[in-house]
């Protein structure tokens, strides 16, 4: 299996496949008579197709081990899909970057407390992949006509470890 090292989740880094969500540097303001602050406009929100609507959900996932082998990635061709954690505990986000319609090397980023991703419409993506334990993600993605997923299966699959 080919090796890929996990990354710690940046912007900069991630900026080719998506979005980080995070408060962080993000643009925010006092709402509410002062009692609420804004983070607003954290992340771009894609739809196309027929009969696109935004769906707003709750996953939960099992935590995976490491080393992880990755055989799969996908990709959602007619939206974006965001995740963000409602717990404190880190998941990696594996994207790769699109070489002729098929997904090159994969990178895998660990994410930092208060951190989430928004994979850009048509992003190679793996599945979620919660670390430590059982953990719930608000999700936003697309719903409406159309297929809106696809599968690529790695010829020869790919282990994802620890920086060393």
């Amino acid at each position: 299996m080919r090796p890929i090292y996990i990354e710690p989740l940046t912007r900069a880094a991630f900026a080719p496949f998506g979005d980080v969500i995070e408060t962080a540097g993000a643009t925010h303001f006092a709402i509410n008579g002062g009692m609420t602050e804004r983070f607003h406009d954290l992340a771009r929100i894609e739809l196309a197709g027929a009969g696109a609507r935004p769906l707003l959900s709750i996953f939960r996932g099992r935590p995976y081990e490491l080393p992880l082998r990755l055989a799969m990635v996908e990709r959602h061709p007619l939206g974006s899909q965001a995740f963000y954690p409602l717990s404190g505990r880190p998941f990696l986000a594996i994207v790769a970057p699109d070489e002729d319609g098929v997904p090159g090397t994969p990178r895998a980023f660990r994410t930092g407390p208060g951190q989430g991703i928004n994979v850009a419409r048509n992003g190679w993506h793996g599945v979620l992949t919660p670390l430590e334990a059982v953990s719930d993600f608000l999700v936003v993605d697309r719903g409406g006509e159309g297929n809106n997923l696809e599968e690529h299966h790695f010829d020869e699959p790919f282990l994802v470890l620890d920086a060393p």
